[in-house]
């Protein structure tokens, strides 16, 4: 291998989109294993006072505890969430910033999903103070952040990728 030639468009976006994951997973990860480490289960410490708090929860469902007990259906979610962005990412023509954002999604899925796998439920331990609101973790916010910038993102490529293609269109008429 030519380590001196660039990636290739796929190279590259399919790197972004595994390092989006690995980094995701990783960090998800390790912040779990330190709550679980620091604080039994129930217990509350202080995080951003009036903010946010910490307070260890093993939650056996989804989104706001919903579908308690049905953590194999939710790995296999993870599992067809995961396989669906490769897929993505390795046959759409994306920027590479749509494709980390796309395996922030996926990583934080997988986060999840090793802990389901691992420990029968999910770590969750950031509460809002200010709101109520369910109790959530890191893969968490990459899930739900990736996948507003994956929106936006997409759909600022997808107009960009039409007026390009209505100007080609517009240039190939115009030499007839």
């Amino acid at each position: 291998m030519d380590i001196s030639r660039p990636l290739s468009r796929r190279g590259g976006r399919t790197f972004a989109f595994w390092f989006a994951v690995l980094v995701v997973v990783t960090l998800d990860q390790a912040v779990k294993a330190a709550v679980r480490a620091r604080l039994a289960v129930g217990e509350v410490a202080p995080l951003l006072p009036g903010v946010l708090r910490l307070e260890h929860v093993e939650n056996t469902g989804a989104a706001f505890s919903m579908g308690e007990g049905a953590g194999v259906l939710f790995v296999l979610v993870a599992l067809a969430v995961l396989v669906a962005c490769v897929l993505l990412v390795w046959r759409e023509e994306l920027p590479l910033p749509l494709a980390a954002a796309v395996g922030c999604v996926a990583g934080g899925g997988v986060g999840n999903a090793v802990d389901r796998v691992l420990f029968g439920s999910v770590t969750d331990f950031f509460a809002a103070t200010f709101v109520s609101f369910p109790v959530f973790n890191v893969a968490d916010v990459f899930v739900t952040c990736g996948i507003a910038l994956a929106l936006v993102g997409y759909c600022l490529w997808d107009a960009r990728r039409t007026r390009e293609e209505a100007l080609a269109h517009e240039a190939c008429d115009g030499r007839s």
